[in-house]
């Protein structure tokens, strides 16, 4: 054997033979329609190998030719069972669950402390700040845990460029959204009292900006190591890491809201630089975060384009504050459940889109729609009962959600009436409707969920970084509407066992 030969051989050792190709593809699992598997082949050109041996060219000798054949799992998430699904998502969902019972609780106390009763633009500012919160970490989740599954934080340096320039990515984002918002809140109040004072709107802005800088910052780094910790133990993190990501954020934020909120109050008056000093601070720390967003190429397509998604929710949540400070003056019951249908069922939906949405950066490029099963082109309004009762992966994935409403929010109101010592006074009158408007809130969002996410992939938008935020802030004036057309409901039938008055 010549030098050449031996050189050809040592290359093709790692390689199959294009005779063996055939023999090769029996012995792999074969694809099938719920199990979608690719076989990438690499044909090595042997050149080199055959200028070192050019006595077989001269017998005639076809150049060899050597195949890598590599089999690459493109749909794991066909794979999973009804019971994979529903353990990975309930246990973080109740954990989610119950941090919002915590939440609810503490709003319903702070609705009455002197800053809220002074300043009623705190509570339209709520739902606007928590919705707010609850994007930006649900979008980070939903990103962190699309690259976790195509394998792009599998190395050290790999997860710190990531998680650095989206925890830099949610901070801008946090403090211009927070600021607007503020200010809506401000619009909105000063439209609803015909007065907007300066030290009230100081207070707001201050307030809302350190909460929710400090809440993205805390919760960002949580649900960066809950993802990575996820995939270490092979766990989806599509299924957990929106409700983990969820179930202290609630409770963190109106913490640091009314904590915040109640310390500038007091120096009204006597301090009155600092609300200021504080806005001055934060609005000059955001061309520093831009920056650093900026030079990472994680993070800079959403940096340039993922504004218009955040604050259309803002918006959006901010309706709901409208009717949340409406409401809470005519039923004083309504505020404790708020943030917990809000919660329930933006976790849901969540969940349901970052699925659906890494299920298609899997299939194929931006903008092109392939359907589950042979390839066809996939559908992208599709009827209610194809979507709750279909054969497809994400059906199935709503029908586990869906399972979760009754048992879940039966398991909250209860808490809720526990930790009040039976102030609430359920009646089941009232358990009924209430799981009615839960339900509807949920079926709703779960099936625009699926329409919105095709649509903006068809349009090469991605939908990581624009689906959860309308559809969360969706959740949330559909989830307000609902309760306080639930506790009218009750109102007018006479039904005053659930302190609704």
């Amino acid at each position: 054997m010549t030098t050449g030969e031996e050189n050809y051989g040592s290359k093709a050792m790692d390689s199959v033979n294009i005779n063996n190709v055939q023999s090769l593809q029996k012995n792999s699992e074969s694809p099938s329609q719920s199990s979608a598997v690719d076989m990438e082949i690499t044909l090595v050109n042997s050149s080199s190998a055959q200028e070192n041996n050019s006595g077989d060219n001269d017998n005639g000798r076809l150049p060899d030719l050597v195949v890598a054949a590599k089999k690459c799992d493109n749909d794991d998430q066909n794979e999973e069972t009804y019971f994979s699904i529903a353990i990975q998502v309930f246990i973080p969902f109740l954990i989610a669950g119950l941090g919002m019972v915590f939440a609810g609780l503490v709003l319903d106390k702070i609705q009455h402390w002197p800053v809220f009763e002074e300043i009623t633009e705190l509570v339209i500012l709520i739902p606007a700040l928590l919705g707010l919160k609850g994007n930006l970490e649900m979008t980070l989740a939903s990103r962190l845990s699309t690259q976790a599954n195509l394998g792009h934080m599998d190395t050290a340096k790999q997860k710190i460029n990531i998680i650095v320039g989206n925890l830099t990515l949610i901070q801008c984002q946090a403090i211009v959204v927070g600021f607007l918002g503020a200010v809506v809140a401000v619009v909105m109040g000063g439209i609803k009292s015909n007065d907007v004072e300066l030290d009230h709107a100081y207070l707001l802005c201050a307030s809302s900006l350190v909460t929710v800088s400090i809440a993205s910052f805390v919760l960002g780094l949580i649900t960066a190591g809950v993802i990575v910790f996820s995939r270490h133990c092979h766990i989806n993190p599509d299924n957990v890491a929106t409700p983990i990501a969820a179930s202290l954020g609630d409770i963190t934020s109106l913490t640091l809201l009314s904590w915040i909120s109640t310390i500038l109050y007091e120096s009204i008056g006597s301090n009155d630089w600092l609300a200021p000093l504080i806005i001055a601070v934060y609005i000059m720390a955001i061309p520093l975060w831009v920056w650093i967003a900026k030079r990472n190429l994680q993070t800079r397509d959403v940096l340039y384009h993922g504004w218009t998604p955040v604050m259309g929710a803002m918006l959006i949540s901010s309706m709901g504050g409208l009717i949340l400070d409406f409401m809470v003056s005519r039923f004083e019951g309504l505020a404790v459940f708020q943030p917990v249908i809000n919660g329930v069922g933006g976790n849901l939906v969540a969940v349901q889109a970052s699925r659906i949405s890494t299920s298609l950066h899997k299939q194929a490029e931006l903008g092109i729609l392939t359907s589950e099963n042979n390839g066809d082109e996939d559908e992208i309004f599709i009827s209610p009962v194809k979507g709750f009762c279909g054969k497809g992966v994400h059906a199935r994935t709503t029908r586990v959600l869906m399972s979760m409403v009754l048992p879940g929010h039966i398991i909250f109101i209860y808490t809720i009436d526990y930790m009040k010592d039976g102030d609430t006074s359920l009646s089941s009158l009232f358990v009924v409707v209430y799981l009615m408007a839960a339900l509807m809130q949920v079926a709703t969002l779960l099936y625009v969920a699926y329409i919105m996410i095709h649509w903006m992939w068809k349009r090469k938008i991605d939908p990581d970084n624009s689906a959860i935020p309308y559809l969360t802030s969706m959740g949330d004036l559909l989830g307000i509407s609902l309760l306080a057309i639930a506790f009218q409901f009750l109102y007018l039938v006479a039904d005053r066992d659930t302190d609704a008055e």
